[in-house]
């Protein structure tokens, strides 16, 4: 495997590490949303843009909703000039967070190639079998359709899962007032 996928590996340690050492509430989310990400471009590494795309998703909302619970318990204000050598810190770290994410891009294939297209003398690949037998194994005329729903309907039922728990998790958390009846 490339170095860069020990990089972005190693990043998601240092990143859960700091999450777990810190004193500071709204650090420690951050650093957790820092490695919900890096896993994200670790799953785009891995040729997973499916899963890549869900993880960014909940990651998403998982952050907003931590954030918000974050800043309205832990009021901490900065006064004073903000450290010289923090802020020089804070741009190299996104910097190289860039460049590692542009690095996972160049592995992809160039626009208009196929991404799975590595076929061997004896097999074919998985988009070739899903344009020739796909009709004919799954009856629907959708090839799009017969993909999501019968090749791979495991995977999109718990895509599905993951974002409906996902956003019924933040309508709870934001909502404006709680709905608790009490009966006497």
């Amino acid at each position: 495997m490339p170095i860069l996928f020990y990089v972005l590996l190693l990043f998601i340690i240092i990143a859960a590490l700091i999450a777990v050492e810190t004193q500071n509430l709204l650090s420690s989310v951050i650093c957790i949303g820092a490695a919900g990400f890096g896993g994200s471009l670790i799953f785009l590494f891995l040729k997973a843009p499916d899963i890549a795309i869900t993880q960014i998703t909940v990651e998403v909302l998982a952050l907003i909703i931590l954030i918000r619970a974050t800043i309205s318990r832990d009021k901490t204000f900065i006064s004073g000039d903000r450290e010289f050598f923090s802020v020089i810190v804070s741009v190299v770290v996104v910097l190289v967070l860039f460049l590692i994410g542009t690095r996972v891009f160049d592995t992809f294939p160039k626009f208009g190639e196929p991404a799975f297209a590595v076929e061997t003398k004896t097999e074919q690949t998985a988009s070739k079998h899903y344009l020739t037998n796909g009709l004919k194994e799954t009856g629907a005329a959708n090839i799009v359709a017969s993909v999501i729903l019968d090749y791979r309907a495991y995977d999109t039922l718990g895509e599905a899962t993951v974002l409906f728990t996902s956003i019924l998790g933040a309508t709870v958390l934001l909502r404006k007032q709680a709905k608790i009846k009490v009966q006497t």
